[in-house]
């Protein structure tokens, strides 16, 4: 069975960091694009960013760069988020992606294949 766990959410107070994570079982993540979506109550989803297969390419929202980073590591079939300088706006649900037909990145939601569950991120004091 194909799947994405994501983990590492929680409660953080503005300015603070988290680290997010998405392991995939099922299948390997080398061949996959690999996104991270968030969706804010009330709000409709929105891309945050996107790593491409082999991590030479990635993408940001304007929203978080210079903030967050994406990476990989294809070894342990994971990609993470590296969230820093956290503000209430980035509160909301996290989830990532795998898209198996986009070459380089993308952050529109309909090439993306698999999702996960989701983990919650709240930023506030």
């Amino acid at each position: 069975q194909l799947q994405l766990v994501e983990s590492g959410g929680g409660l953080v107070q503005p300015g603070g960091s988290l680290r997010l994570s998405c392991a995939a079982s099922g299948f390997t993540l080398d061949y996959y694009a690999i996104g991270w979506f968030r969706q804010a109550p009330g709000k409709e989803r929105e891309g945050v960013s996107c790593i491409s297969r082999r991590g030479g390419s990635t993408k940001y929202a304007d929203s978080v760069k210079g903030r967050f980073t994406i990476s990989r590591d294809n070894a342990k079939n994971t990609v993470y988020l590296q969230m820093n300088s956290l503000k209430p706006d980035d509160t909301g649900v996290y989830y990532c992606a795998a898209a198996r037909r986009t070459v380089s990145t993308t952050l529109f939601s309909w090439e993306f294949d698999y999702w996960g569950q989701g983990t919650q991120v709240t930023v506030s004091s």
